[in-house]
């Protein structure tokens, strides 16, 4: 079985906040991960090519016969032919752009020290990758349809009570086992619903497809759920939502409103908390980029949160169109926090300070001692490179 390695390239910085506590091959889109995803299509699982302050909790794996993949690259039937029938020594390209290589060595440096002398092949064919925050929210109802194909392939669901109605066809409603849903009302005519391990939809919920969750997930009761929404495992989600990705371990429990965000490992958003997702004026919508340092178009009319891990929102708090926040934030107060929030910042409207990381490591642990999990000492060593730099934006 061939190795498969997942490589951050430049655009792993294109998508900071989110990529400082994982690889780009790490994160949620759809249902899965993107390296769940390469797990599905090709048998094994990655490991990462990744920097150096990840490298130790994501680590990197070699073999005799390896491919070596963009993280940002999303699999799909065309290119994934093209990526595991290429011959040994050989650099996958698409219009000249790096998709993959494979190589026979056991070290990445023997790749690395001579991949000007691989063979070269291009192909052109259409593909989609992740280049952008922007990207994750344009692609996210597409990938829940192709995830669900994945998921469920050849697979029969356990039974879906009949106290649920189903508008569409119940054949595309997927419950794993344990999965348990009562009383609620599921629209499948514009995309598949996929319930995992052990996950529950209370009472009162309304569901519209492209929808899916992940093991020991709870929909809250009467919660509304538009097209487009995943939760990781361990969530759980009130309210009313659309078109957002809660990674894992991370908690909507009320309700407010949450549009076109992507929220992170271990967060929580307290009780009514409110994104905006539409600007008044109706125009394209901006959000932070780290390469930059400044504000970058997106393409998108609708954009709402964008939010680091282990980051939280207090009660009645309200974000604005395209806001991005760092990684391990306390925010909370009357009024719109700014746009950009760096990471380790505790504050909102009214002013920002540092969250010393003492504190900020320790509100974490309290967080995950619910789930009987702690930081490791690789976590915390994350935590302190994180700390460090975003230093530079906590004026």
């Amino acid at each position: 079985m061939l190795n498969i390695l997942l490589l951050d390239t430049q655009t792993s910085r294109n998508l900071l906040p989110l990529t400082y506590s994982r690889p780009v091959g790490d994160l949620r889109i759809g249902i899965l991960t993107i390296a769940e995803k390469w797990h599905k299509w090709l048998g094994s699982y990655p490991s990462f090519v990744t920097s150096e302050h990840l490298s130790q909790k994501f680590t990197q794996i070699t073999a005799p016969d390896n491919l070596l993949i963009d993280g940002s690259l999303l699999p799909e039937a065309s290119i994934v032919e093209a990526i595991s029938t290429l011959p040994i020594n050989t650099i996958l390209t698409v219009n000249g752009i790096f998709m993959a290589a494979r190589f026979d060595a056991t070290s990445l440096s023997v790749y690395l020290d001579g991949k000007e002398n691989f063979n070269k092949k291009d192909y052109g064919l259409n593909y989609q990758s992740i280049s952008s925050i922007a990207d994750i929210i344009r692609f996210q109802g597409s990938q829940i349809t192709s995830d669900f194909e994945l998921l469920t392939k050849n697979r029969i669901s356990a039974k879906l009570s009949e106290s649920n109605r189903v508008i569409g066809s119940a054949e595309k409603i997927f419950l794993e086992p344990g999965a348990k849903a009562e009383c609620a009302i599921f629209n499948t005519e514009a995309g598949p619903v996929y319930i995992g391990n052990d996950s529950e939809i209370m009472e009162g919920s309304i569901i519209r497809g492209p929808f899916g969750m992940g093991e020991h997930s709870i929909v809250k009761m009467a919660a509304k759920i538009y097209p487009n929404v995943s939760l990781g495992p361990h969530c759980k989600l009130g309210g009313e939502a659309g078109n957002s990705i809660l990674y894992g371990y991370s908690n909507k429990g009320h309700d407010g409103y949450l549009g076109d965000s992507y929220i992170g490992e271990w967060c929580n958003l307290g009780a009514d908390t409110n994104t905006s997702n539409l600007k008044n004026n109706y125009a394209e919508v901006k959000l932070w980029n780290y390469s930059t340092g400044r504000f970058v178009l997106t393409g998108l009319q609708f954009c709402g949160l964008i939010m680091g891990d282990h980051s939280k929102s207090g009660i009645n708090t309200m974000f604005n169109t395209g806001t991005v926040v760092g990684m391990s934030c306390n925010i909370f107060g009357d009024g719109y926090p700014r746009n950009f929030i760096p990471s380790f910042s505790w504050g909102g409207a009214s002013g920002l300070s540092s969250f010393a990381i003492e504190k900020a490591i320790e509100a974490s642990n309290a967080m995950m001692a619910r789930r009987g999990l702690s930081l490791t000492e690789i976590d915390k060593n994350i935590f302190q490179y994180v700390w460090g730099a975003d230093k530079e934006w906590r004026k």
